[in-house]
């Protein structure tokens, strides 16, 4: 009788942990980093504080220091939720076979990139044959997938065209290095584009915008797919939620640079996933 009681006790003392180890569950969040490190942070912060209010549960973001990063953070269920590129999502999706695009800002469904020089003198992409250009990072959508597809689209071979081609790593980097003379041009993602140019970290008058890409689908919020259905569910009602009529909402919004979230799923990253077997970056 001792025995079945003693038992009985540590079966409930297991119970109680268990549930206090799942009270205490972190929501762990990560991103491409497409830009520097401090600004993904800065971006995150206020989301993060209403993730925590709206989910009931502690958010912690974590950085990571390239995109294959967050596709294996995602696979190894180390990231919970991750803010993808459409390249690094279709990645994590074969990857995985399970990870749920939720969100998408209602611009990622029609994405564009912007190519742009500090020479006056180029006015179209022909105009630079023989000069340098750079791409953000190889596994980047908007700053090299895309671009590369669509200049292959045109006849455009990036390493037959051009005397250089050089990967800045993150969209800002591309920005400064037009800027500062170290390549006759680049591209990158249009928003982050807008972004600096209202912030005025671009000398408009210097560097231009030359050729758009045609849109295509792009970023979104992903989970990964072993996670709890009702957290999941919770994470997607909490990102369709944000009002852009509430101010405190509006600011988050603004640094996500969305107007706000709308539903997003597979089947709207098959185009990415068809130019990057073009482009040989999928087996």
């Amino acid at each position: 009788m001792l025995k079945r009681t003693l038992a009985l006790a540590a079966a409930i003392g297991l119970s109680v942990s268990a549930l206090a180890a799942q009270a205490a569950d972190v929501l762990k969040v990560s991103a491409i980093p497409d830009e520097a490190p401090t600004e993904l942070q800065r971006k995150f912060k206020p989301l993060g504080a209403y993730l925590e209010k709206e989910l009931g549960m502690p958010v912690q973001f974590v950085p990571v220091s390239d995109y294959a990063a967050v596709v294996e953070g995602i696979a190894a269920d180390r990231v919970d939720l991750a803010w993808l590129g459409g390249f690094t999502f279709v990645q994590t999706r074969l990857k995985t076979g399970s990870a749920i695009p939720l969100v998408q800002r209602e611009q990622d469904e029609k994405f564009t990139s912007k190519f742009i020089s500090a020479d006056a003198n180029v006015k179209s992409l022909q105009d630079l044959k023989g000069k340098t250009f750079a791409f953000g990072s190889v596994s980047s959508t908007s700053g090299s997938l895309m671009p590369r597809y669509f200049m292959q689209k045109d006849g455009i071979v990036p390493e037959q065209f051009f005397s250089r081609v050089a990967f800045s790593g993150a969209h800002d980097a591309t920005v400064a290095w037009v800027q500062a003379g170290k390549v006759d041009a680049g591209v990158l993602n249009a928003s982050v584009w807008d972004k600096l140019v209202a912030a005025g970290k671009v000398d408009t008058a210097k560097v231009h915008v030359f050729a758009t890409t045609p849109t295509y689908y792009d970023y979104n919020w992903t989970v990964r797919g072993t996670l709890a259905p009702e957290l999941t569910a919770k994470i997607k009602k909490a990102f369709l939620a944000l009002d852009p009529a509430n101010p405190e909402h509006k600011a988050i919004l603004d640094l996500q640079a969305a107007s706000r979230f709308i539903e997003t799923k597979p089947e709207n990253y098959t185009g990415i996933e068809e130019a990057a077997r073009a482009a040989g970056l999928l087996k």
